[in-house]
Order: C-alpha cells, then sequence, then structure tokens
C-alpha cells in the first residue's frame, strides 16, 4: 500500500492537515517561525520556500491528509498566516477502513497519541489541525538538548519525543517553564549518563565513567 514518495505541487490549506501527534514544543515553533521571516522576504521566496518544504503525508480514509512529519514547521507556518503549503504523499491508505487505518499508521510508527504529561490517549482525541496541538515544554528542552550536542540526530520515529519522555520524568514542567537554560544545562548532564543509553541518539560518554 506504500508509494514512492509523490510531491503535490497545487496548494493544500494547512488547516486540512490532520495531526498524528497531540503535541508539540511551543519554543520550537517560534524557532521555526523567526527562521521563516528570515528568510521568506518577499512573496517569491515565500514561495519557493514552501515548495523546498513540502510537508510528509498519509492519505487516510476520506482521502484526508494525515501529517507524519515536520508538525512543527507546519504550526510555524499557519501562525506565521500561511494559507496552504505542499504535500508528499509517502503512502495512500485511503482505501483503508478507519479503525484499521489508525492500527497500521501505528504499527509503523507514524503516529504518536501521547499527551504533554506523557500519557497515551485514544486516537479520537488527536487534534483535528494543527492549531489544536498543545505545548509540550519537554519535547522544546529535547529539541534544543539535540542541538547543542546532547544527542545525535535519528532516524527511529518520534526520538525527540522519546527524549523528552525520559526529561520528563527527572524535571519538574514548573523548573523548565521558570528557567529554560538551567533546565538545558542540566538536561545535557542527564543526556551524557549511563541512564540514557537505551535513548536514539545516544552519544555520552557517562559522566561516570
Amino acid at each position: 500500500m506504500a508509494n514512492p514518495r509523490e510531491p503535490v505541487l497545487h496548494p493544500i490549506p494547512i488547516l486540512s492537515l490532520r495531526p498524528t501527534q497531540m503535541t508539540v514544543g511551543l519554543r520550537e515553533v517560534e524557532e521555526k517561525r523567526r527562521r521563516w521571516r528570515a528568510h521568506a522576504s518577499s512573496k517569491k521566496k515565500e514561495g519557493e520556500r514552501l515548495a523546498e518544504h513540502m510537508i510528509p503525508v498519509v492519505l487516510g480514509p476520506g482521502k484526508r491528509h494525515y501529517v507524519v512529519d515536520h508538525h512543527h514547521l507546519a504550526r510555524a507556518l499557519h501562525e506565521e498566516g500561511i494559507k496552504d503549503v505542499a504535500i508528499t504523499v509517502i503512502a495512500d491508505l485511503s482505501m483503508v477502513d478507519r479503525d484499521a487505518f489508525w492500527v497500521v499508521l501505528d504499527s509503523r510508527r507514524w503516529v504518536y497519541p501521547y499527551d504533554a504529561k506523557g500519557e497515551r490517549h485514544h486516537y479520537k482525541d488527536l487534534p483535528k489541525t494543527v492549531s489544536g496541538l498543545k505545548d509540550d515544554p519537554f519535547r522544546s528542552l529535547a529539541g534544543e538538548l539535540r542541538r547543542i550536542g546532547g544527542y545525535a540526530k535519528d532516524t527511529t520515529p518520534f526520538s525527540e519525543f522519546l527524549w523528552a519522555d525520559f526529561l520528563r520524568r527527572r524535571l519538574s514542567r514548573k523548573a523548565v517553564e521558570a528557567d529554560f537554560e538551567k533546565a538545558i544545562e542540566r538536561s545535557l548532564a542527564l543526556a551524557k549518563s549511563k541512564d540514557a543509553i537505551y535513548l536514539p541518539g545516544w552519544c555520552g560518554p557517562a559522566a561516570d565513567d
């Protein structure tokens, strides 16, 4: 049922995209917004950048487009007032009935129905649009931790969320929101410890070696 990635060059409304996760890191969304504004200084450049940043989707029941990556980018573009985006269809599952559809997505690790507390929900609780994605500050923490070299970029699906959950169990949300820079310092030490050795992209060394 999977097809080669197929770019769709005619515009798709951002708000027609269906998320396959419940949260994003809003700090990361803000950073993507800043980068977008810095490079898309004209309508022509904006169009060129949109063509370069296609959103990967799975075509599901009712021919709906389900986002399987780049949720942060889609949310950032929405908040920047962009109405339409180009997409890349990575699989056509439009012939699968709705219940089986979610089983297939889960089996391929294309859905992550966990909330900002790390608790799993039913698929029906996923937001209907990217505007409904909730903030998870630990996802922002995990994203920044990767950028400063706390762990390596990895192809494991939702690897940043696995790191976010690791950090969530060791730091309080209140502490992260009160002093993000201090939380980054603590996260870096945790990321280099043996406790994190099972996580995708772990690059040690353990501090106690």
